[in-house]
């Protein structure tokens, strides 16, 4: 039986392992970021270029092309519904392939009101066949540890196993980032669903990245990670100050105990960042755990 020490220990080892195999992201339209990740995190970590309302999918070549010069690996975030065409989606297939080296992809479906061309969702997209045709390895899903603010539970359950099948039936391979959430113990119960229904599917547990209180909300408010949000509410504005605070430390022990206590059932390979413009302090915060590592 180990003592309560050595837990503690193979706890935070754990931890560090969860960050050093981690991911961050950073904006589109902020290519020199790139650079400033690159100074604080080794080489071939996984940043994601966001895809946002406000851009076309050509407007992160730039960006993803910087993340490979700096010696990281690009990986694009591609909403389905924002996709004008099926040209535009090859086109920057195509470049982003041969420009950045890029070798995976983010797929979601986009938030959009009406979709602005042929892909209503991430299985259409995925079912067209050119994420493979442009040479992809593999592809990441999203998941909703709160839910999503418009899609019923079973619709995304089904939708999930969807997009499992036609990826591998077109022998991509799959992965998930989950959304952030304020609430770890939806998390887990989260990871420890997808264990049993994918397990063989790696997992990315989205943690929300050093910020201001006022900026967590914003984005919470906007990513429509409601339930967390209002049982922070409900505990006051300083449980919100306490639990947002400026650093994710504590949910990332979490998620590190339950790994710890689920070796064998256990999917969860790695964090996904959540920068919410704060790429230097995100940066930062990974670059402390993994460089304990050697400590």
């Amino acid at each position: 039986m180990s003592s309560p020490a050595s837990a503690l220990e193979a706890t935070t080892a754990l931890a560090v392992d969860l960050v050093a195999s981690g991911s961050i992201e950073m904006g589109a339209h902020r290519p020199a970021d790139a650079r400033a990740i690159a100074a604080l995190l080794p080489s071939g970590t996984p940043v994601y270029v966001n895809h946002l309302p406000r851009h076309s999918l050509a407007d992160s070549l730039a960006s993803l092309a910087a993340v490979r010069e700096a010696g990281l690996e690009p990986v694009p975030h591609i909403a389905a519904r924002r996709i004008g065409s099926r040209a535009e989606l090859t086109d920057f297939l195509g470049r982003a392939v041969a420009e950045a080296g890029v070798r995976k992809a983010l797929v979601i479906g986009g938030d959009e009101a009406e979709a602005r061309g042929p892909f209503a969702d991430g299985a259409s997209l995925i079912r067209s066949g050119a994420l493979a045709a442009s040479g992809l390895r593999e592809i990441g899903l999203p998941g909703y540890p709160e839910g999503h603010p418009r899609i019923p539970l079973m619709e995304l359950e089904r939708d999930l196993a969807e997009k499992l099948s036609l990826a591998a039936a077109q022998e991509l391979g799959t992965y998930m980032v989950t959304q952030f959430s304020f609430a770890p113990a939806r998390v887990l119960e989260y990871c420890a669903a997808l264990a049993r229904s994918a397990p063989g599917v790696p997992v990315y547990v989205g943690l929300p990245g050093p910020a201001s209180t006022a900026a967590l909300l914003r984005f919470a408010q906007r990513c429509g990670v409601s339930a967390s949000l209002r049982a922070l509410h409900a505990q006051g504005l300083n449980a919100v100050r306490l639990v947002t605070h400026t650093d994710p430390g504590d949910q990332l022990t979490h998620l590190a105990r339950y790994c710890a206590a689920h070796a064998s059932a256990c999917n969860v390979v790695g964090v996904h960042v959540f920068t919410f413009g704060g790429v230097t302090a995100a940066s930062g915060w990974m670059n402390r755990y993994i460089s304990s590592r050697g400590s």
